[in-house]
């Protein structure tokens, strides 16, 4: 299994993160947040495994931040208005998509390398990442990594909680701020650990 851990600002956190053993690092490029990473740099300290997530309102302004701190992994925000045309700018430059699937319906379905199905921003004001858990009631259109209020703790429950069917389609998961110490943004490394270790543990099905 997957395991992405999300919202890294600083080198020490980086280096948790891949000393961990995860297998994708997420930076995100949205000013407003708290886990805003402002060197577009830092990414390159996590080589391959580095992901930008961006809010954006479309290709270019996507690959112009890739431009200075290039991943070969998006995990992009855009509007539901030309959507489809800027996910195909992005896999046409080679780029991996890991599209975020709020768990909501009536959703139209975009191909992806990967869905992050994740907790709504009509249940909790914020795009990507809140702590919050979601009902998993409305899955991607194919193979996920599972987000919403995820920590080592929990996770064995909530993958229970997928069913069959649906755990033959999950190929990981996603935190961030539950894996925060007393200063958030920053993480803490027995959270960190304990994630990674229960997400790896977890069987991949065919």
């Amino acid at each position: 299994m997957i395991a992405k851990v999300c919202g890294l600002t600083t080198p020490g956190d980086v280096a948790l993160a891949l000393a961990a053993g995860a297998d994708l690092a997420g930076f995100l490029h949205h000013p407003p947040s708290p886990r805003h990473c402002a060197d577009p740099a830092l990414a390159a300290l996590a080589g391959d495994r580095a992901i930008l997530v961006i809010v954006a309102d479309g290709a270019e302004a996507i690959l112009a931040r890739l431009d200075q701190g290039p991943t070969r992994w998006v995990q992009p925000y855009l509007p539901a208005a030309g959507r489809a045309r800027a996910l195909a700018a992005l896999r046409a430059r080679g780029l991996k998509v890991l599209l975020p699937w709020p768990d909501e319906p009536g959703q139209e379905p975009c191909p992806a390398d990967l869905y992050l199905w994740e907790t709504s921003a009509l249940q909790t004001g914020l795009l990507g990442g809140s702590g919050q858990a979601h009902a998993m009631a409305c899955p991607p259109p194919g193979p996920f990594l599972l987000g919403g209020g995820l920590s080592g703790a929990v996770l064995q429950a909530r993958y229970d909680g997928l069913g069959s069917g649906l755990r033959q389609a999950c190929r990981g998961f996603d935190a961030a701020s539950r894996l925060e110490g007393p200063r958030p943004p920053l993480k803490d490394p027995d959270l960190v650990n304990a994630f990674v270790r229960t997400a790896h543990a977890l069987p991949s099905l065919p």
